[in-house]
């Protein structure tokens, strides 16, 4: 009996392996013929070159099944995954390593936010939802199950409508202005001595400032001498989490050589495979529309149809109050979570009149008043409405009644006109995010949608965003603790107004701009301040400062003295967050978004009394080129493309299974320029419209369409990511029928 039971370990292990194996094989069908019950009438999933399917069907309900066929026959692991995530069930199959996020996750009761989403919905717009389900349900049962499942050994449930709702609100959660971060800058305005809470939070940099009409620059009071300073602390070795953000730029026909309207979009997110986006050609008798879904929800969320297109960038504004609420008697609820190999674990979640608590002290909470969970309204429904506009008026009629998270929309239509418009419900909240209501605080009612920043459509317009503050001067609301820094911003203001005339090729290569403003700046003034103290003959200085006199600021794969300026500036930046935020210098940067940048980007040229050290600024930066020598050496000298390599991480690749990683990309951008490629977020894909001729530009994605790794599509883009290739998106029938490499057709 005891040499049974090695064998059957040895057995369990080979039955593992050969299991797994089979799931590293599977393929989905993607030609032939085959049976799916539920569909009306016949369904063609065309697939091109890239794998991206085509979906042709005779009416709308047929149309979104094939969807949703077709998004799970590529990324159903991923779909399972997200929805794990949302609802917080990760620990069910990943064990209790993941219960954390789990717990996290639950703060808002997802499950109840998601039932009033679709009691909310009309008819028409739930069918669509259910059509796309029983897809994938369909592809569920038909086609090879992905080797994620046969490596943790487990099975996917049913995909349920609300699901995709819940999916949809991934997205939503990873934009919105964090809770946490709310409540972390009330600690930094609390800290004594702290400078004052706009300051350390600058809404904008006024030497960089680039509002959407340049000729409205509102002014920014110059920073103020200090005399006190938080107790000293010891500057901790943060890594900023970078700003998560994105690019948009669209060019009126009256300035475009083709004629027509072109549109520019780059979203910037966490670097994934598979990736965030799933690229798709939609078309029915009375839908067509092409472009960029989110894994596991039916329609197009960016890209174009047959009449206008569209881009967004986050709005980077307030999208929620915070309140210090007693929870002596706050409503609790229950959860449960079953923790693979773990057994069950419950824990109690708290409520006031101002919504669920995020945060809990002895007696106190932190209760969250967000529209997302008060007034449960799925942004699906606006980008369904959006897919369908057929004019500029149309669209912006559809986003009037999208809830957010706040969004800056670019559009474009067939007649040359471009327009922009912040859309999405805003607190009018006189912290705007800064500092946690006392518990008798007033709720605040949302900004007006027509109070929003707009810019009407126009055939001569230039519209761009980039994060930043996108309104001028006489605006009437902050509407942001703090925007994106506006480096970027500027950037695109520059290239766009360098030609009298532009076209698709021109947006396409402002989207591959690796300049960095902020950062050559402070590599030029390291020098300088070398110089003016004195220090030229310093050995340990030399070679790093004649590095950073030769760059040009620019984060190009090849560059030498990139690396120097961008650590550099990191110890810089957190050296002066350490000084005037003391022992929270690490809640200040997590909650900075970019703001810590701009602090040091002011105090180095305005030169305040105080902010450093006997005012001694160009001590910080010899101080901080010394720490960034100290801790990185003669690595720095390493090619950017070297040294900011980053390889696309799977979600599982924390437990091992690192085969099923993605390419390594070279570094190439930064946080701070318009092509931004780094270890924690990139452009999620790029796109460029020449609207009207939709065969023209195109859309790329950092990887490939399929989550299969043996499709031979995982990671088919990679090399023309790198090589910066825009690739087209075949539209027009012609463009389809002739890219066309396999067809699955679907019978009822």
């Amino acid at each position: 009996m005891l040499l049974l039971v090695p064998v059957l370990i040895v057995a369990a292990i080979l039955s593992y392996i050969v299991y797994a194996i089979m799931g590293m094989q599977a393929v989905a069908q993607t030609s032939g013929t085959l049976r799916a019950p539920g569909l009306i009438a016949p369904v063609r999933i065309a697939r091109d070159v890239r794998d991206i399917p085509h979906i042709v069907a005779s009416n709308d309900h047929d149309l979104f099944f094939g969807q949703g066929y077709a998004e799970a026959s590529d990324r159903l692991f991923q779909m399972d995954l997200l929805r794990r995530y949302v609802y917080g069930r990760l620990s069910e199959v990943l064990g209790a390593a993941v219960l954390p996020a789990d717990e996290n996750a639950r703060i808002p009761d997802i499950k109840h936010i998601v039932d009033a989403q679709w009691a909310g919905m009309s008819a028409h717009q739930r069918s669509e939802v259910q059509a796309f389900a029983d897809g994938v349900n369909a592809a569920m049962k038909q086609q090879p199950l992905p080797a994620e499942f046969h490596l943790l050994l487990y099975k996917p449930e049913p995909w349920r409508p609300k699901d995709s709702l819940a999916v949809g609100m991934a997205t939503v959660l990873d934009l919105i202005d964090p809770w946490g971060d709310v409540v972390r800058r009330d600690a930094v305005a609390r800290l004594h001595d702290a400078p004052a809470i706009t300051d350390l939070y600058s809404i904008t940099d006024p030497a960089y400032d680039a509002p959407i009409d340049p000729g409205r620059i509102a002014p920014v009071p110059p920073l103020p001498s200090r005399n006190a300073h938080p107790a000293a602390a010891a500057v901790q070795a943060y890594h900023d989490r970078g700003p998560v953000g994105s690019n948009e730029f669209a060019v009126g026909a009256a300035r475009s050589e083709t004629g027509h309207a072109l549109l520019a979009n780059d979203p910037h997110l966490r670097l994934a495979i598979p990736g965030i986006w799933y690229l798709i050609d939609l078309r029915s008798p009375s839908l067509h529309v092409a472009g960029g879904s989110l894994a596991g929800t039916p329609g197009v969320i960016l890209g174009h149809n047959d009449d206008i297109a569209w881009g967004s960038t986050n709005g980077t504004v307030a999208t929620e109050s915070v309140y210090r609420d007693p929870i002596a008697h706050a409503k609790i609820r229950t959860e449960t979570f079953h923790v693979r190999f773990g057994g069950d674990i419950t824990q109690n979640y708290y409520s006031t009149r101002h919504g669920f608590v995020a945060e809990t002290g002895q007696n106190t909470g932190f209760a969250v008043d967000w529209n997302g969970a008060t007034q449960p309204k799925t942004p699906l429904t606006a980008f369904e409405s959006l897919d369908r506009a057929h004019s500029i008026a149309q669209a912006l009629t559809s986003l009037h009644t999208y809830p957010g998270p706040p969004q800056n929309f670019v559009i474009a239509d067939r007649g040359g006109e471009v327009a922009y418009q912040l859309a999405g419900l805003i607190p009018d909240d006189p912290l705007w995010g800064l500092r946690v209501h006392g518990p008798g605080d007033p709720a605040a009612p949302f900004v007006p949608f027509g109070q929003l920043p707009r810019i009407a459509p126009s055939r001569n317009a230039l519209v761009y965003t980039a994060n930043n503050r996108m309104y001028g001067n006489g605006y009437k609301y902050r509407l942001s603790p703090n925007f994106a820094p506006p480096y970027r911003a500027r950037r695109i203001q520059q290239l766009l107004y360098s030609k009298p005339r532009l076209n698709a090729n021109d947006l396409a290569a402002f989207q591959q701009d690796t300049l960095s403003f902020p950062e050559r700046d402070i590599a030029r003034a390291a020098v300088a301040a070398v110089k003016r103290g004195g220090l030229q003959n310093d050995r340990a200085l030399q070679p790093y400062v004649r590095a950073l006199a030769q760059w040009d600021g620019r984060f190009d794969p090849d560059s030498h003295g990139a690396a120097i300026a961008y650590e550099l500036r990191r110890v810089a930046v957190q050296k002066l967050a350490a000084y005037n935020a003391g022992n929270l210098q690490e809640i200040y940067q997590s909650s900075a978004g970019g703001a810590d940048l701009v602090l040091l980007e002011r105090v180095l040229r305005e030169r305040p009394k105080g902010w450093w050290a006997s005012s001694d600024y160009d001590g910080l930066l010899v101080a901080s080129l010394r720490g960034a020598i100290q801790t990185h050496g003669t690595k720095m000298f390493e090619s950017w493309g070297q040294y900011d390599r980053v390889t696309v991480r799977h979600p599982l690749a924390m437990l091992g299974f690192t085969f099923l990683n993605g390419a390594t990309f070279p570094g190439d951008g930064d946080s701070y320029g318009l092509h931004v490629q780094t270890f924690n977020h990139s452009q999620s894909f790029r796109a460029v419209w020449d609207v009207g001729n939709w065969d023209a530009g195109g859309i790329s994605i950092p990887s490939g369409e399929s989550g299969e790794p043996a499709s031979g599509h995982y990671t088919d883009q990679s090399k023309a990511w790198i090589e910066h290739r825009l690739e087209p998106l075949p539209f027009s029938e012609g463009a389809v029928r002739a890219a066309t490499r396999a067809t699955l057709m679907l019978t009822p």
